[in-house]
């Protein structure tokens, strides 16, 4: 997998067999349940409208057209490395949730798939996409049995951790050409997973011993309290990249707990809970997990739900089922009704260009691992959404270094054109007090406020709050309609106040 730095990089679906096709449910701005049904549905809507069954492979784009992120086979029209190794893992939670002869079968014929479009998998350059491949064929492996599955995921393995070694005091580098020079997450968590894997497959203890000394470097060097960063670069002891990706938290979540049930050592259970609720509690907008971009981070939240749920089975945490329901109705709530396609962002309604592979795979797949619940309406969530967690415009920048903010941080450096937009949804239609928290340290400033297209402040103030480290609360009516509703905070040059604004949260919605 790529850092986020290097996102952009680099035909006719099949259906599935007849007993699989589920016809589309409501449609418009519909509320639904989320039951075995939907389930279907969304998985349908993914494999028909990605899946090459004479390729054995899945399209990047839902248009089959090459777009941006063209970086797989016949350049680009095809998924690249590691998006294919997470839909290859899709294929198995819908397997594991149905059984069905049709997923068991798509199991193999991906497989094989992929290594007529890799011959050598040994030509990728990052230890973190071949690592994605050995632990989709463990994975691969504990459903089916079939030992080549195993054995490719031992000699993957063995081939990445011979790039373990001493700087910064251990860790598996990222890059296997010696560029790019970092040691991240994405590279070590996933495989403490799959040494824990082989231990249990094989019997080796020796694979014990390398997940614990690998899972051992990784907290001590990229987390800190609750807090899971992305990489360490640079000379000496390195520096210490603080990213906030839900997927670092979803695979130290996942080698965490992979550590505890191999040891029973009960500190590795209170890392994994650590970081799940870290995401819970400051990487969601009003519950619903955040949109955290297009490319590789519209694939973040599946890899943090996919090990979230597994946290969840292994403690029966009612809390996290609740979480996963809730994310698994918002993402099917949102899905685009002609095709039944799930985009990158499940608070709001999927747009009608081209969706990515890897986008549509997220959103199908937490409808297949967690549990269904049958509940019918939309998703309200807690009421409180954090700006930093918002879609942003314009000038606008992401901070933490004021005392006294919420979440993770607020938004600032905002004197300028911009907006701050909150996909909000709603239970029923009604008239809310909404408190937006600000800090103003310049002096008094002012912003519009919309809501799904309509202005209804168009001079909203802001009076100054002396400092930016003094927060403020201003409050405004507005009236709300059922399901999704567009909330924006914008700047208008026209009424004469260039002064700075910033914004933590919004809350009563």
């Amino acid at each position: 997998m790529k850092s986020v730095w290097r996102f952009g990089k680099k035909a006719a679906a099949v259906l599935l067999a007849a007993a699989l096709l589920i016809p589309a449910i409501g449609g418009g701005g519909k509320a639904e349940a989320f039951t075995t049904a939907n389930a279907d549905t969304a998985m349908n809507g993914f494999v028909n409208t990605f899946y090459d069954s004479t390729a054995k492979y899945f399209y990047t784009n839902s248009d089959h057209a090459i777009h941006t992120h063209a970086s797989g086979p016949n350049s680009g029209l095809y998924t690249d490395f590691w998006w294919e190794a997470q839909l290859w893992e899709t294929v198995m939670d819908a397997y594991e949730r149905t059984g069905s002869s049709t997923y068991r079968t798509m199991i193999d014929d991906i497989y094989t798939g992929f290594n007529a479009k890799y011959t050598d998998m040994m030509t990728n350059a990052f230890n973190d996409d071949l690592g994605w491949w050995a632990l989709a064929c463990m994975r691969a492996y504990e459903i089916t049995g079939t030992a080549e599955y195993r054995n490719r995921a031992s000699f993957l393995f063995d081939q990445i951790y011979s790039f373990y070694d001493s700087t910064y005091g251990g860790g598996i580098w990222w890059k296997r050409d010696g560029t790019s020079a970092q040691k991240n997450m994405a590279t070590n968590a996933p495989m403490v997973m799959t040494a824990i894997k082989l231990k249990n497959a094989t019997g080796d203890s020796a694979y014990l011993t390398k997940a614990t000394t690998i899972y051992a470097w990784t907290k001590s060097k990229l987390v800190s309290g609750s807090k899971v960063n992305d990489h360490v670069e640079g000379s000496g002891s390195g520096t210490v990249i603080d990213w906030d990706f839900s997927y670092n938290y979803g695979t130290i979540l996942g080698a965490a707990l992979a550590m505890y049930q191999a040891t029973g050592t009960s500190s590795y259970l209170t890392d994994a809970n650590n970081a799940a609720n870290y995401v819970i509690n400051n990487m969601t907008l009003s519950y619903s997990l955040m949109y955290e971009g297009e490319d590789d981070g519209a694939g973040f939240k599946m890899i943090f739900a996919r090990n979230l749920n597994k946290l969840r089975i292994a403690t029966s945490n009612a809390t996290y089922l609740n979480f996963l329901q809730q994310n698994a109705t918002q993402a099917f709530n949102h899905r685009r009704t002609s095709d039944n396609v799930i985009g990158s962002d499940w608070t709001g309604p999927t747009g009608t260009g081209f969706v990515q592979s890897l986008a549509a795979a997220a959103g199908a797949a937490i409808l297949q691992f967690t549990p269904a619940d049958n509940y019918t309406g939309n998703i309200a969530g807690n009421g409180t959404y954090e700006a930093e967690n918002a879609l942003k415009s314009g000038s606008i920048i992401s901070e933490s270094t004021q005392a006294g903010f919420t979440g993770r941080g607020y938004l600032a450096g905002w004197n300028s054109a911009g907006t701050i937009t909150f996909n909000v949804n709603q239970n029923s239609a009604s008239t809310r007090t909404v408190t937006i928290r600000y800090a103003g340290g310049a002096g008094n400033s002012s912003r519009y406020v919309s809501v799904n297209g309509t202005v209804v402040a168009s001079n909203l103030s802001f009076p100054s709050t002396g400092s930016w480290g003094t927060w403020s609360t201003v409050t405004i009516n507005l009236s709300l309609n059922a399901g999704y509703n567009k909330v924006i905070i914008g700047f208008d040059s026209s009424k004469g106040n260039t002064n700075y604004l910033n914004v933590d949260k919004i809350s009563g919605l």
